[in-house]
């Protein structure tokens, strides 16, 4: 009996310890723009998960392409059927490795990189994104910026549409992850 109690205790400690190491959210801001000669677009949502292992220094982040909202009900229609096909490749995420040895248990403003590989579209690039970390009581705010090229997921303009839909889209990233 004692050899139970025991046992049960190491493993509430080490699930305490690890969770403890985890921040996360499950409310990320997201948003995009095009800047197209004839037409600006711009969605965003505020429904984006991510993860960070303060640990190891793993991140995560992923959201669901239908969850994006545009200024027209005509844009997003067309955004989640003809370009992202977001019925097929349901998700964007980021998977990758802050670069910087920091230390995520410590307050502060840090401007860091995580590597890693960013899938839109069923098709995957590695890629380096700058964000900046802001630490505070536990609670670390991450902003990113940076731009996401069509040709690099597949993701096809009609030539008919290649004045109202640019090629490089930015893209910005706000989140704010605790520990849950």
């Amino acid at each position: 009996m004692k050899q139970i109690v025991v046992l049960v205790s190491l493993v509430f400690i080490a699930l305490s310890t690890r969770s403890q190491q985890r921040l996360l959210t499950r409310s990320g801001f997201i948003s995009f723009y095009s800047d197209a000669p004839l037409e600006k677009i711009e969605a965003n949502t505020r429904t984006a998960a991510s993860v960070l292992d303060k640990k190891t220094g793993q991140v995560e982040f992923s959201v669901l392409i239908k969850s994006f909202s545009f200024r027209k009900a005509l844009m997003q229609e067309h955004f989640n059927e003809n370009y992202l096909e977001s019925d097929k490749y349901p998700e964007a995420k980021f998977e990758g490795k802050i670069i910087e040895e920091i230390d995520l248990h410590r307050d502060g403003l840090y401007n860091i990189r995580a590597k890693g590989n960013l899938s839109i579209h069923g098709v995957t690039q590695e890629r380096i994104i700058k964000c900046v970390l802001t630490i505070k009581n536990g609670v670390v705010n991450v902003r990113a910026n940076f731009i996401v090229l069509l040709v690099d997921h597949n993701i096809a303009i009609p030539t008919i549409l290649s004045q109202k839909l640019a090629s490089d889209i930015k893209v910005e990233v706000k989140s704010e992850l605790a520990e849950k």
